[in-house]
C-alpha cells in the first residue's frame, strides 16, 4: 500500500514523494514498481544487530539502536522539508510524530489499535506486561498529541482514536489488474498472507482437518512465507492433514485468485485485509473471523461471503463445508463479491486521500 499511494500521489495528483525506508538496502530491489520520480532514501539501520548480544548487554544495544534511528529519521526529515510527513509503520509512528519541523504529521494504522504494540499472544512476565503497558500509553499519547491526523482502516478501529485531533477512516485499495475472475467450479479453497502468528494458520490447521475428511476431493492452497512454515508443516505432517500445500510469495496470485472457489481467513486481527478485497475482486467468495477489524468492513455476512464469530473454528468448518456443497450459493456470492469490491475502488481513496491533506494544510 505504501508503495500504491505513493504512485497515486506522483501520477493522479503530480506531488512530490519521497520514501524513507529504515532497514532496506541500496541495492535490494523494491518488492513492487515505483513510478518514475519517486525519490527514496535508504536508512539501513541495522536492527537485528541486536541479537549478535546476550542480555544485558543487548539491553544497550537496543538503546542505541533506537537513538541511531531517531537521529537518522531526524536528519533525513530536514534535509527533506517536506510539507506533508506521513508515516506508514507502526514502529515508528511515535517517533515520527515527535520530530520538530514544520511538516503535518500523518500516521496511516495498518493494525488495530487494541493491537499495536500489545504483545498479543505472547507470554509476558508480570514485569515484562507492566513495562508494556507504560510503553504503550506513552506511545499512543505522543501521536494523540502531536499527530496533525490519524488514518485508520476500518469505522471500527475509528473509535479507539477518540483522543486524537483528526481521525478520518480512508481504507485501502487494490489496483491489481484482472485479466480473469473465478468460474467457482474449481476445488480448491485459497488462503494467501505472511506465515506468522497473528494471521491465524494454526486454526485454519484446524479447520481444515475438518473439512478435508468430509470433502477429500478438495484441496488447501496456502501462498506465503514467513517464521513459522516449519512449525506449520511439522502440524501437518502430526495430524496428517490432508489435502493441503504451502506454497512460497508468487507475483502471479491474480491467476491463483482466479483457479480457486472460496477464499479463507483466519487472522486474530486484521488492520483492512488486501487478500478479501483482491479475492472478492476476482469474484473469489471468502470466509472469515470477524475479527478486529477488517473483515466486518469488507465481506456482508451471506451475502457475499460468510463472517464467522471470532475463534468458532467448528463453526467455520461449517460454513466453508456449506459453500463447498453448495454450487449455486458460490455462485451468487460471487457476483455479489464483484460488485462489493467495487466499493473500494482507487479514484474514491484518492479523491479522499486528496481532500484531507489539503484540508489539513
Amino acid at each position: 500500500m505504501v508503495i500504491e499511494k505513493a504512485n497515486m500521489f506522483v501520477t493522479d495528483l503530480g506531488y512530490d514523494v519521497t520514501i524513507i525506508t529504515m532497514v532496506q538496502h541500496q541495492n535490494d530491489p523494491n518488492t513492487y514498481p515505483l513510478s518514475d520520480g519517486i525519490k527514496q532514501v535508504f536508512l539501513e539501520i541495522p536492527y537485528y544487530s541486536i541479537y549478535k548480544y546476550k542480555y544485558p548487554k543487548r539491553l544497550w544495544a537496543k538503546w542505541s539502536i533506537i537513538r541511531f534511528r531517531k537521529k537518522e529519521v531526524t536528519k533525513a526529515v530536514l534535509k527533506i522539508d517536506p510539507d506533508i510527513l506521513i508515516c506508514a509503520s507502526q514502529i515508528n509512528a511515535d517517533l515520527v510524530c515527535s520530530i520538530k519541523c514544520r511538516a503535518k504529521k500523518v500516521v496511516e494504522c495498518h493494525e488495530a489499535k487494541v493491537f499495536t504494540h500489545s504483545n498479543f499472544g505472547m507470554n509476558q512476565s508480570l514485569l515484562g506486561r507492566i513495562i508494556n503497558s507504560i510503553s504503550r500509553s506513552r506511545y499512543f499519547h505522543t501521536i494523540e498529541r502531536n499527530a496533525d491526523l490519524v488514518c485508520p482502516l476500518t469505522e471500527g478501529d475509528k473509535e479507539l482514536w477518540k483522543k486524537a485531533k483528526l481521525v478520518e477512516v480512508i481504507p485501502n485499495f487494490s489496483t491489481m489488474h484482472i485479466s480473469k475472475t473465478s468460474d467457482c467450479v474449481s476445488k480448491r479453497v485459497i488462503a494467501v498472507g505472511r506465515l506468522e502468528w497473528e494471521k491465524g494458520y494454526s486454526r485454519l490447521l484446524q479447520i481444515w482437518k475438518i473439512v478435508s475428511s468430509r470433502h477429500p476431493d478438495w484441496k488447501l492452497d496456502i501462498y506465503g512465507e514467513g517464521s513459522l512454515q516449519g512449525a506449520l508443516e511439522t502440524i501437518i505432517r502430526n495430524n496428517t492433514i490432508k489435502n493441503l500445500e504451502i506454497h512460497p510469495f508468487t507475483h502471479n496470485i491474480s491467476q491463483e485468485y482466479a483457479n480457486s472457489s472460496i477464499c479463507v481467513v483466519t487472522s486474530f486481527f486484521e488492520g483492512f485485509s488486501l487478500v478479501l478485497l483482491e479475492a472478492m475482486k476476482h469474484g473469489v467468495p471468502c470466509i472469515a473471523f470477524d475479527c478486529p477489524f477488517g473483515p466486518g468492513s469488507i465481506i456482508q455476512d451471506s451475502l457475499n461471503g460468510f463472517l464467522v464469530h471470532d475463534g468458532d473454528t467448528r463453526l467455520f468448518a461449517e460454513r466453508l463445508c456449506l459453500m463447498i456443497e453448495d454450487t449455486k450459493m458460490r455462485k451468487e456470492f460471487s457476483k455479489e463479491a464483484i460488485i462489493r469490491s467495487n466499493y473500494f475502488n482507487k479514484e474514491a481513496v484518492l479523491e479522499t486521500w486528496k481532500t484531507l491533506l489539503e484540508s489539513i494544510l
